[in-house]
């Protein structure tokens, strides 16, 4: 038997057993604890807070049957995630576990579902802001490596990537899971040994090889054609967009061909085109007036108002409300 639900209600289900920092005193300030309920299996995990900008999660539980989460678009933090057993995949083939590790971007991550088989689950989850790459691990100027940008996405699709464990990065988890220290010392051991993680996760990406940075090859002029033609095609169907594989499809590119074609061609993604154009026909519908905030949102295919809400005040400076009610964006001012 497969039990299948929504990620938020996998999250409520975690939380509603949430124990408060005064209901145990073996818990330290910065930390709290969930038990998984019974019905699903026993056990549970650790939330630590051992950064501003940092969140650790160690857990050990054992699920009674598989799991299947639907994840629906958001914007996803950036995470690093290591499974010492256990094992997690998803629709479109990446695997957690059984030898594998996670890194998720930070940006907006896709809608699909995720798989956690019936079996234990021990490991750590580790959740921040994607500006901890810029403070941890600077270029001589105090920005982000370059390697690491595609870790940081913002309004672009998030990129997934799943480097092999290896010895040095399970005994790393191990040490994090058994830490022998208490109090201030055990928050100041375990911030050192996510960046220790972090480092052994990201030497992959970090290490000068030149496949991860290829030189954009110059576009045929028949590519060139078919992409201008993706556009046109964007152009039309803002409210029910295609997806990058079907578009490249219609157009007969690859996916490939078509993302690093049209960042060429247009200076974006096409997903960031998208979203432009988007909000562009929002802020239209919105100065015309007769519509609520929610209709435009999901008139342009915004499943969730928020999201809509914060990328909308992102191109404009200004809310949809605001815009609604006739204030000027920022840049119009």
């Amino acid at each position: 038997m497969t039990l299948t639900m929504k990620l938020q209600e996998w999250d409520e289900i975690w939380d509603g057993t949430a124990q408060s920092i005064t209901s145990s005193p073996n818990l330290q300030p910065f930390e709290y604890v969930s038990q998984l309920p019974q019905q699903f299996g026993q056990g549970g995990s650790r939330e630590i807070e051992v950064h501003p900008e940092i969140c650790l999660s160690i857990f050990d539980y054992d699920l009674r049957e598989d799991v299947l989460i639907q994840v629906s678009e958001w914007d996803h933090p950036l995470q690093f995630c290591v499974w010492l057993s256990g094992t997690s995949v998803d629709e479109y083939g990446g695997k957690l576990g059984a030898g594998y590790t996670c890194i998720s971007g930070s940006g907006v991550q896709r809608q699909m579902f995720v798989k956690s088989s019936k079996s234990r689950h021990m490991g750590i989850d580790i959740h921040m802001s994607p500006n901890v790459l810029q403070t941890f691990f600077p270029n001589r100027d105090g920005e982000m490596l370059p390697q690491l940008r595609l870790l940081a996405k913002g309004n672009d699709w998030q990129t997934l990537i799943y480097p092999e464990i290896t010895t040095a990065i399970a005994q790393v988890v191990k040490q994090m899971i058994y830490c022998p220290y208490q109090g201030i010392t055990k928050q100041m051991y375990l911030q050192g040994k996510v960046i220790e993680l972090m480092a052994l996760q990201l030497a992959p990406i970090l290490s000068d090889r030149s496949e991860l940075l290829p030189p954009s090859p110059r576009l045929k002029p028949t590519t060139t054609t078919r992409i201008h033609h993706a556009r046109e095609i964007l152009h039309f169907r803002l409210e029910n967009p295609p997806s990058l594989v079907e578009l490249a499809q219609v157009v007969g590119v690859s996916d490939r061909t078509l993302r690093y074609g049209f960042r060429a061609l247009f200076g974006r993604s096409v997903f960031n085109y998208l979203t432009e154009k988007r909000l562009e026909r929002a802020e239209q519908l919105l100065r015309h007036g007769g519509v609520t905030v929610a209709e435009v949102a999901n008139l342009l295919g915004y499943s969730h108002l928020g999201h809509f809400a914060a990328a909308f005040k992102r191109q404009f400076g200004i809310t949809p409300s605001e815009c609604l009610l006739g204030k000027k964006s920022i840049s119009a001012q």
